[in-house]
């Protein structure tokens, strides 16, 4: 079985409500593809109150979203 594309987002330094619009522009562009199960949406940020608007949108629109603190920053994994 082939593996899941990995669509990665680098929003180190960007603050609210700038993560929240960009996480969710790609969201909407990859919708057909993580409906599907086809493609994993991964996020970094370093804004923590990311964590908590990108999980919440994302799970509103009926996505499986993991969150980890990598380091200095945190992964958004939304599937």
């Amino acid at each position: 079985m082939k593996g899941k594309e990995k669509v990665e987002i680098n929003i180190l330094g960007q603050v609210c409500p700038a993560c929240l619009l960009v996480a969710l522009k790609e969201i909407n562009n990859q919708r057909k593809k993580l409906k599907k199960g086809e493609v994993e949406v991964v996020v970094r940020t370093d804004h923590r109150d990311a964590t908590r608007t990108i999980p919440q949108s994302a799970e509103a629109m009926g996505y499986r979203v993991v969150v980890e603190k990598v380091k200095t920053y945190y992964e958004i994994r939304i599937s």
